[in-house]
């Protein structure tokens, strides 16, 4: 199937000229914009009504913050992944938008193949973010870790821990499948497994709980 077929992409962006942009970049490149909102409330709205595989999701919105926004988005649709787009690439609006459920974080200055390359990324779940990003969102974690030794969950299979291990530090699922030898979709099912077993909604705290239980540490870089 082509992404057009698969990818359904809101874009939420107040600036029209901005959103316009993207929308068109998205377009031409093959993925299916399924809406557009300029305003968090209607963001909401539109996103229930169209279900899309990712919303590309500015912060400074009116209405509802971004991250509001994208809180809300996550908690209606548990499936759908959340790329921020912002011009901000301040530590706090980026653990922020994390914490809300968002998938990856993009500075407006990347390029169009950036983006692109993002939300597709993201509709795969992968994190993607800009430079440097990924690190500090991981350094946060480890800050607030309270379990510096490694414990695996007994809930989990030993293939779910050394996945959750791999995790932990950051890999992408691509990265992730390529060093275990595995399909990409079989690294998501078991992340997927993860999250359900472990009562947890989101990679932000799935990494959050791997990490404070030392499993970052454990595994091979």
């Amino acid at each position: 199937m082509s992404d057009a077929e698969v990818l359904g992409v809101l874009v939420v962006d107040d600036h029209p000229m901005w959103r316009d942009s993207v929308v068109r970049d998205l377009t031409e490149a093959g993925l299916r914009v399924v809406g557009t909102a300029e305003d968090g409330p209607k963001a909401v709205r539109v996103a229930k009504a169209t279900r899309p595989n990712v919303v590309v999701m500015d912060l400074q919105l009116p209405g509802l913050s971004g991250v509001e926004t994208t809180r809300q988005v996550m908690e209606a649709l548990p499936d759908c992944h959340v790329l921020v787009l912002s011009a901000s690439g301040e530590p706090l609006d980026v653990l922020d938008a994390v914490k809300a459920g968002a998938t990856g974080y993009l500075i407006k200055s990347a390029s169009r193949e950036e983006l692109i390359d993002a939300v597709r990324r993201t509709a795969a779940g992968d994190p993607v973010f800009t430079a440097g990003l990924a690190g500090l969102v991981l350094g946060e974690f480890r800050k607030i870790s309270t379990s510096p030794t490694a414990e695996a969950d007994t809930r989990l299979s030993e293939r779910e821990t050394e996945i959750l291990r791999f995790v932990a530090k950051g890999l992408t699922y691509k990265q992730i499948a390529e060093r275990l030898v595995l399909s990409h979709r079989t690294v998501q099912n078991h992340v997927q497994n993860c999250l359900r077993k472990l009562q947890l909604h989101t990679r932000y705290e799935l990494v959050r709980y791997a990490v404070q239980r030392g499993l970052d540490a454990d595994a091979d870089s």
